[in-house]
């Protein structure tokens, strides 16, 4: 450490930063020995800072003295009073440089900027994929351990995505919050929404690798591929064969006809 007299600074002498006094040096020097002194009596846990220390007693005490004027809910921290205040003012002082995005909070434009980066630092333990958050990490892994931890509050079902309980919730509420811009039908899930928009913007993402026909449903892809594999549907009595289920129908009813005639 070398002291400048004249001004009373001082320098780190790990990373040559000076600092003004000697409480804000010893404080700095903490970040690089690791040290730390304010012990926490109720959980054993350590801080650098005694300021460190009394912020976080209030989780303890239950303390929140910092307060909205506007909503009056109370904080812990002046930091989260801050952020909270956004919700009122709509301030998003976080821009992204790429997209300019802006963000309420700083953590959110961090997490955002993994969709440039293309950064994936949360990895599966149970299979390779990767992931942007934490969250989307937990809600992955409800795939191999079968953990549903969305829980209908009506019945007894339960999902493994909020989305889907969401989606479940509107057979007991009737809430339909999605509505189609085009004919205005309500849907209680965002993808039965874009289901549906297909039907309008006659989308075909679906082809056939046989004939190349395309399709807006997977499901009638399916449907379709039935037809190049041969007749899949068997009269019972005569043993005929159909390419589809209303074929099969149609032709069961010549044998009721039948039955009608022999009895008349």
């Amino acid at each position: 450490m070398s002291v400048h007299a004249a001004k009373k600074l001082f320098q780190c002498q790990f990373c040559q930063k000076v600092l003004p006094c000697n409480s804000k040096f010893l404080r700095h020097l903490r970040s690089h020995t690791g040290e730390k002194p304010y012990h926490c009596s109720i959980c054993q846990k350590d801080f650098i800072e005694i300021t460190l220390l009394k912020q976080h007693q209030r989780i303890h005490t239950g303390e929140k003295p910092y307060q909205c004027p506007q909503c009056l809910k109370n904080f812990n921290y002046i930091a989260s009073l801050k952020q909270h205040q956004r919700i009122h003012t709509g301030e998003k002082p976080f821009q992204c440089l790429i997209c300019q995005n802006n963000f309420k909070q700083r953590g959110h434009l961090s997490t955002h900027m993994r969709i440039h980066t293309g950064e994936k630092p949360y990895q599966c333990s149970l299979c390779p994929k990767k992931f942007t958050t934490k969250t989307s990490l937990v809600k992955h892994t409800y795939s191999h351990t079968g953990e549903k931890p969305y829980q209908c509050s009506e019945c007894p079902k339960a999902y493994s995505k909020q989305c889907a309980l969401v989606a479940h919730s509107a057979i007991h509420t009737g809430h339909r919050p999605f509505k189609c811009s085009e004919c205005q039908k309500d849907f209680s899930a965002k993808s039965r929404l874009a289901k549906h928009i297909k039907t309008h913007t006659k989308e075909r993402r679906y082809n056939c690798s046989v004939c190349s026909e395309r399709f807006s449903r997977k499901l009638c892809l399916e449907k379709h591929m039935k037809t190049h594999a041969g007749h899949q549907y068997r009269c019972s009595r005569c043993l005929e064969s159909f390419l589809n289920k209303t074929n099969l129908v149609d032709h069961m009813r010549t044998h009721i006809q039948e039955g009608i005639n022999i009895n008349d």
